[in-house]
């Protein structure tokens, strides 16, 4: 059991909790953050301060957000850190980003996120998408392969097209297991987004090209003609210029926008 004390904190299953100890992968992680004094820096689930502490001290202060109470204690307490940190003891999921907005300076959001909740608290942060300049996240590999898949390929999701709808992402790190006191059974690697200007996104709501998601991959063996029979019919996709054989994951991004907003109108117009 000793493998899930690090720091004399026991990790708490039930919150995903592994701590990040390899300082050359930290230095790495930092150095993709590239955090600077004046900035509105959030770290979501700071845990021990792996990241915390070599943040702070090139940005001089902090904002985190962490659900465990004894962490969120334990780093109040910090004779270094304490002083230079403004702690929201909170569930990052269900927490207003934009109370975190001074001075029209928009936010740098990162974290060693648990695993358990990545995908519902990405969809979370992209709404809050025009006020963020970039996230750095820590996930399981396989969840920032899915993240940024091109249409096509076998990891292509509804997970591919709402980030990739919202903004640009590469993964920027790779990291094995034994980074993390207790290691996981999997491969993690660090993904950043840039959100998109408003500009740069069509206009449609998210909720709905987050429903063509799902429509289309619950059944992603199947073709669009069948995906989408609640949606629309085969006539319907081919005055969209969608092939009705193709399969979804062979649809790009900009044609999963283009089926939801053709939706929406005709939503809007019953």
């Amino acid at each position: 059991m000793t493998d899930n004390v690090h720091q004399g904190h026991r990790a708490r299953k039930r919150f995903g909790q592994n701590f990040l100890h390899d300082p050359q992968v930290i230095g790495r992680i930092v150095k993709a953050i590239a955090p600077k004094p004046g900035q509105t820096l959030v770290e979501i689930g700071p845990g021990l301060g792996a990241l915390t502490e070599p943040v702070v001290e090139a940005a001089g202060h902090l904002i985190v957000i962490e659900l465990d109470r004894d962490l969120a204690q334990r780093l109040s307490e910090h004779p270094q850190l304490a002083d230079k940190l403004t702690i929201h003891q909170a569930d990052a999921m269900k927490f207003d980003f934009n109370s975190l907005l001074k001075d029209g300076q928009k936010l740098k959001v990162f974290g060693n996120l648990p695993y358990n909740v990545s995908t519902p608290l990405l969809f979370h942060l992209f709404s809050y998408a025009d006020q963020i300049e970039n996230m750095h996240f820590m996930l399981q590999k396989e969840v920032v392969q899915r993240m940024t898949a091109s249409h096509g390929s076998k990891a292509y999701g509804r997970l591919s097209v709402m980030t990739q709808y919202y903004c640009q992402a590469m993964p920027v790190v790779e990291v094995g297991p034994g980074a993390f006191k207790p290691a996981p059974k999997v491969d993690s690697a660090v993904v950043r987004l840039i959100p998109k200007a408003i500009a740069q996104r069509a206009d449609v709501p998210a909720e709905v090209l987050n429903r063509v998601c799902l429509e289309a991959f619950n059944q992603r063996r199947k073709t669009i003609r069948n995906c989408f029979s609640n949606i629309a019919t085969a006539e319907q996709l081919e005055q969209l210029g969608l092939n009705p054989t193709l399969r979804p994951e062979q649809l790009t991004v900009e044609q999963f926008v283009q089926l939801a907003q053709w939706l929406h109108q005709q939503e809007s117009a019953v």
